[in-house]
């Protein structure tokens, strides 16, 4: 394979980035909101049947490019294409392709098939990299079908235990009978021999391209986030218990209602999320047992607690603790209790400096052609992500950034979720070209 070209002169195809990117959301399409038949959003959860499709796909793309594909126990899709030297460990990039219920086409998804694009444009133009480079495709980032975000890159980073990921069960069943990831796993065929650990399948470092998610960019009219890092979040599953009684004749005095307290935790987590300029988030609120007439027994719901210091976000959960227990017991007339549940325990994150620095030089570079650079402005901006992503965990094993996208509105987990093809294109560009600065640095000095 030899080195027929510059890394200058690699570019990534824009039809052929969109082309793929909506050939590959054929599986899973779902929630119209346009006449076009890109207009759709997505649910496509991770390890159902669209997920089984896509990964196929997937694979079959490898296959087609003539490169090497694994799996490994969890599910985590690789596919590496070799360089000069078969010693050193690939330059990943990586990314999901599992949505919300009610996602849309580019969270992750853009990641994905704009790292399959990069191998694309490497393979065609015959371009030698120092050593390989390669793309992963994690499994159940979301956490919406099995409620560990992030958890395939945890097992991969040995942050998760394997038997914990194997045995979380979704919490979106249909026929009432939720089935454990491993179950899933093996049921399309995605369990694979591999380990799944950063020390028998190592990366030399790992890039993500992600849309923003918010409304920054767009706003401050800046093509490219470079990502510093990730703030701090925790999810909980918080329990309330009360006594399940008559509606109409138990009086309010002597009720231990504990939908209503939890109504009240979740108003009160929002107020302390403002005092400390923080976020407070509850996505799932279910009450046992659920008739018009009675009171339920317990109610439950999720919290998700975020803010870009750790200690802060101890504060914040101190104070939610505190006050939660105040509002059981003392108004809630005759008192509930309420239970914690930590589900995920996410630190605030920085990013290795050579991997943004790299980053940083590939969306100067990038931006500098464009229209809108001319007089010198700066089209790109240090940032820190707001949601998490599984570049948290890679991280803790590997020099690790992420590249930002800008997102319409700010509009995410939504069907109208939207990255135009252009900045799409841009984005992809800017991996490409981290990537390569990186895979560079790396270079053996000759004998």
């Amino acid at each position: 394979m030899g080195s027929l070209t510059s890394s200058s002169s690699l570019t990534i195809n824009q039809e052929k980035l969109a082309s793929s990117l909506h050939e590959s959301c054929q599986f899973g399409a779902a929630h119209r909101w346009g006449k076009s038949t890109e207009e759709t959003g997505m649910a496509r959860l991770a390890l159902d049947d669209t997920d089984k499709q896509v990964r196929d796909w997937l694979m079959e793309q490898a296959k087609t490019l003539g490169l090497k594909a694994f799996v490994d126990e969890m599910g985590n899709q690789f596919i590496v294409r070799p360089g000069k030297h078969s010693d050193m460990p690939p330059v990943m990039m990586g990314s999901h392709l599992d949505t919300q219920p009610t996602g849309g086409r580019y969270d992750g998804i853009l990641g994905v098939i704009s790292g399959l694009e990069a191998l694309r444009t490497l393979v065609d133009s015959g371009y030698e990299t120092e050593g390989p480079i390669g793309l992963v495709n994690w499994t159940n980032e979301e956490g919406a079908r099995f409620p560990k975000m992030a958890v395939s890159s945890g097992v991969w980073a040995e942050a998760v235990p394997l038997q914990t990921a194997w045995d979380l069960r979704e919490v979106l069943a249909k026929d009432g009978a939720p089935k454990s990831m491993k179950e899933e796993l093996d049921r399309i065929g995605y369990c694979g021999e591999h380990k799944a650990s950063y020390k028998s399948n190592p990366f030399a470092a790992h890039f993500e391209l992600h849309i923003e998610q918010g409304p920054i960019l767009e706003d401050e009219k800046l093509k490219i986030g470079v990502v510093k890092g990730v703030q701090a979040f925790k999810w909980f599953n918080i329990t309330v218990k009360g006594r399940d009684s008559h509606a109409g004749t138990t009086p309010l005095y002597a009720r231990k209602d504990p939908v209503l307290a939890a109504c009240k935790l979740v108003a009160a987590a929002n107020f302390i999320a403002h005092e400390f300029q923080g976020l407070a988030t509850t996505g799932i609120f279910t009450t046992d047992p659920g008739t018009v007439n009675t009171m339920a027994h317990t109610a439950t719901f999720t919290l998700d607690l975020r803010h870009v210091q750790d200690e802060v976000l101890a504060e914040m959960v101190k104070a939610c603790e505190t006050e939660f227990q105040r509002i059981c017991k003392d108004d809630s007339e005759q008192g509930c209790e309420v239970q914690w549940e930590l589900l995920v325990d996410s630190p605030a994150v920085e990013f290795h400096s050579d991997c943004i620095a790299a980053v940083e030089a590939s969306a100067a570079d990038v931006c500098s052609s464009l229209p809108e650079a001319q007089g010198g402005k700066q089209l790109w901006k240090y940032m820190i992500s707001g949601a998490g992503h599984d570049s948290c965990y890679t991280n803790m094993r590997v020099p690790t950034s992420m590249i930002f996208t800008p997102t319409r509105s700010g509009i995410s987990h939504n069907p109208t979720e939207y990255c135009s093809p252009e900045d799409c294109a841009l984005g992809a560009n800017v991996l490409l070209g981290a990537v390569l600065r990186y895979d560079k640095q790396r270079a053996k000095p000759s004998s």
